[in-house]
């Protein structure tokens, strides 16, 4: 009972720092309309947020390992938070300067603080407890993403997307004027960031005062991580290939929620803003009713159906009109819902004193939600028809399928 006991605390502290990426990364859809207009930008530029983004989990990803193996995850955790803050703070320059490129460089900032948290967080949660239960475990923490994935859109629409002019007043100014008063738009962004700063060095604190268990593998203090001898598990090959398309899905359909569904339906952006925040709820009922789901069903089992769900809603979005096209993106949305653990799950499974360097490996996967949206914006614009893009993350969740139909099945390449 007191292992259960000191186990507990640890873990709320854990799914507490799931809330909290979530939220940042789930403003990030809030942001890429509001920075679109702001500067005049076409939709395979204003995917340079997510590029901002993920891209830093590519370069940090093996440095956060390195953290955690060095000096534990306690350290780990309180440097993701504090990088994290810097990067909240930094808007405050970015918007005064009024500089689209400042803002790329305060997302990257965040994200490399969100990189080390999240290779400390995922393997911590699916230690704490039961192995056999490590991904419903992992699935549960995962569901305080997505509380913050319902939240954040609509709390960052009212304190982001309804800040300045409208497009009569706009219609009214010259050029130079209009260009000048899009841009002081971007003023709205700092309160909400300088809050978000304040509250994760609080956070920061707690989690230096607090004593969390060292999860670490004893086993790795005699043996040197290996790149090329830990890609001979053939289930972490897969889960970092399924991550990168999974990654690269989720933030095509997120992040650019906003513009397809304004687009397609003819909706106004604080409408569509509220259908992402639905999408949300759906993404964290999803979240609940999977954990619940994998007691009864196997894990890859579930998660190839979800991905398979998932394309046939893409299709939808690609050839239906009207609002039932933001019903098959709430839809995405839900059954998306336990891939990103499930895969983390499963691809770090029975490998040991492997974890650390495999956890970091399928962290700097989720470059994917760097470089896919991009190909989404490149084909909106080449064919302007949004909806065409669609075939980028129906081809990337036909991939997650394959992943939890065969790819996940543990063996080691000789």
């Amino acid at each position: 009972m007191q292992k259960t006991k000191n186990q507990l605390v640890p873990f709320i502290l854990i799914t507490c720092l799931f809330f909290l990426w979530g939220f940042a990364h789930n403003l990030d859809p809030i942001l890429i309309p509001h920075l679109k207009r702001s500067f005049t930008l076409t939709t395979t530029q204003s995917t340079l947020v997510d590029s901002a983004v993920f891209v830093a989990y590519f370069f940090m990803a093996l440095p956060a390992g390195f953290i955690m193996k060095k000096w534990g995850y306690q350290i780990g955790i309180i440097a993701g938070l504090v990088l994290f803050s810097i990067g909240a703070f930094l808007f405050v320059p970015a918007a005064n300067h009024q500089s689209y490129g400042y803002f790329l460089i305060a997302l990257f900032v965040i994200a490399c603080g969100l990189t080390i948290l999240e290779t400390a967080a995922n393997p911590f949660a699916s230690a704490l407890g039961d192995p056999a239960t490590s991904t419903q475990r992992l699935n549960l923490a995962q569901s305080f993403n997505g509380l913050a994935v319902a939240l954040a859109p609509a709390i960052g629409a009212r304190v982001i997307l309804t800040k300045g002019y409208t497009d009569a007043q706009l219609a009214a100014m010259t050029d130079g004027v209009r260009k000048v008063a899009l841009a002081t738009e971007a003023y709205s962004v700092k309160t909400p960031y300088t809050i978000l700063g304040i509250v994760l060095l609080v956070i920061a604190l707690l989690f230096y005062f607090i004593q969390l268990p060292d999860i670490r593998n004893k086993q790795t203090e005699n043996r040197e991580g290996s790149l090329l001898k830990t890609f001979r598990h053939a289930h972490l090959s897969w889960a970092v290939i399924a991550q990168f398309f999974y990654i690269g899905a989720q933030v095509c359909v997120f992040s650019l929620f906003i513009i397809y569904s304004t687009q397609v339906a003819g909706i106004s952006e604080l409408q569509a803003a509220d259908y992402l925040s639905i999408g949300g709820l759906a993404f964290l009922v999803g979240r609940f009713l999977g954990t619940a789901l994998m007691k009864i069903i196997a894990p890859n089992k579930l998660l190839t159906a979800y991905a398979l769900l998932s394309a046939f809603l893409c299709v939808i979005a690609i050839t239906a009109k009207g609002t039932i096209t933001i019903y098959a993106l709430i839809g995405i949305c839900f059954f998306m819902s336990i891939m990103f653990p499930t895969i983390f799950s499963l691809g770090i499974k029975d490998l040991g004193p492997d974890t650390e360097m495999a956890s970091s490996l399928i962290v700097m996967s989720i470059v994917g939600g760097a470089i896919l949206p991009r190909v989404f914006g490149l084909i909106s614009d080449a064919t302007g028809n949004i909806q065409l893009a669609y075939i980028v993350p129906l081809c990337c969740f036909l991939v997650v399928a394959y992943f939890g139909w065969k790819g996940s099945k543990i063996r080691f390449i000789n």
